[in-house]
């Protein structure tokens, strides 16, 4: 049988992260390449008994149909909540729950995007969701990154030359895969740039609620009054990636549209999942939960900041981070990036080679992503110290 596919998928790869993963759950690997949150981090206690209870007193509720828009109580909540801690929407906003935050994507590209229009991102950006942009035949532009997020004069030289753009991607905070965290006059001016052109902003922030160090920023959406701002939210790396539970915050005229496009995809989120996050948000001390998840993440970026010290100077840098899951670590010049990854996953450590972060994979790239959540304290510290040792070998 001779399958012809479609122009859409056609020429899409698969997802190098996902691939490397298949290889880093072999027996003996080291998994530095996983962006799973910490085994210890699941409330696996406090989801057992809500689940038991909810199983219990009302099964059809979380066993029938739902709505679309998602579980009515949990989109209410979370529009208060987000509101009232982060001072974040309008009354124009309206909330959407997604089966993970990666849906956020699909269904604002979906909903916006006409094949061959323009998605401007940052450069490194997150894969899953650059994958998704693919798959609508977008045409992506990726902006530099600097030491404080975003390059500003970048992004404006974007934004009056690049063709029909449909909206500005961004992780404002502890970026996939950087771990740079934009600067709030950065955030301003961003925001005032794509205001004043035009442009819709999708700010993505699994990871905001996960800073271990420095101080919050609003966010770029707190800063919006005038429907410029799609937020995308998730549970996935607070709760449970498993449950894929997401959502988006934005302009009710959009969110409407990919409600509609929502029916067609999956008809609504799990709502079984929906209500444990609901519950989990009104019925536990939820900001101790965040705060044991932080300290947590705190205690194992300080076991691979002291072994990169260790063993990665002064041949391999890495940028600073203030919370998150990952660290962005560069090679010297010269040194080949593809070929020291290749030797890393032959000697059983894996980490994410930096080419696969870029809207153009053929780039010359110097860096790689380390993970520092899955892998154990002695995991860390091994596969860094081989890591470092492999860094040596190809130098001298």
């Amino acid at each position: 049988m001779n399958y012809q596919f479609s122009q859409r998928v056609k020429d899409l790869k698969p997802s190098a992260i996902r691939e490397i993963l298949k290889n880093s759950s072999a027996p003996g690997v080291i998994p530095l390449s996983a962006g799973n949150p910490a085994p210890d981090a699941f409330p696996y206690e406090d989801i057992r008994t809500l689940s038991e209870s909810l199983l219990a007193d009302t099964p059809v509720e979380a066993l029938q149909y739902s709505l679309t828009e998602g579980y009515a109580p949990l989109r209410e909540y979370l529009k208060k909540y987000m509101a009232e801690k982060y001072g974040l929407g309008t009354d124009n906003d309206q909330v959407i729950i997604t089966s993970g935050a990666q849906q956020v994507m699909d269904l604002l590209t979906k909903t916006l995007l006409n094949e061959g229009d323009t998605v401007l991102c940052e450069a490194p950006s997150f894969i899953g969701s650059l994958n998704t942009f693919r798959s609508y035949r977008a045409r992506l532009c990726g902006v530099p990154m600097e030491e404080d997020g975003v390059s500003v004069e970048g992004l404006a030289k974007a934004l009056d030359t690049e063709k029909n753009i449909k909206y500005f991607y961004t992780i404002p905070n502890f970026q996939n895969p950087s771990g740079v965290t934009m600067s709030l006059e950065k955030r301003k001016r961003v925001y005032e740039l794509c205001r004043d052109r035009g442009v819709l902003i999708l700010e993505d922030n699994p990871y905001g609620d996960l800073r271990f160090a420095g101080e919050d920023l609003p966010s770029i959406k707190a800063l919006d009054q005038e429907g410029v701002v799609m937020y995308a939210g998730s549970f996935s790396k607070v709760i449970s990636p498993g449950m894929r539970v997401g959502y988006a915050v934005g302009p009710q005229e959009v969110i409407q549209k990919m409600v509609v496009c929502k029916q067609g995809e999956d008809v609504h989120s799990n709502i079984w999942a929906q209500i444990i996050c609901h519950r989990m948000l009104t019925q536990r001390d939820y900001e101790a939960h965040l705060r044991r998840l932080r300290e947590i993440y705190r205690r194992k970026s300080a076991v691979l900041l002291q072994a990169m010290e260790e063993h990665f100077r002064p041949l391999i840098s890495w940028n600073p981070f203030e919370g998150g899951l990952f660290a962005w670590c560069t090679l010297p010049k010269g040194m080949d990036m593809l070929d020291f990854v290749k030797r890393g996953a032959e000697r059983k450590v894996c980490v994410v080679p930096g080419t696969a972060f870029l809207t153009d994979e053929a780039e010359p790239c110097q860096s790689f992503r380390i993970n520092f959540s899955t892998p154990t304290d002695e995991q860390l510290k091994e596969g860094v110290r081989i890591l470092g040792e492999i860094a040596r070998e190809m130098q001298g």
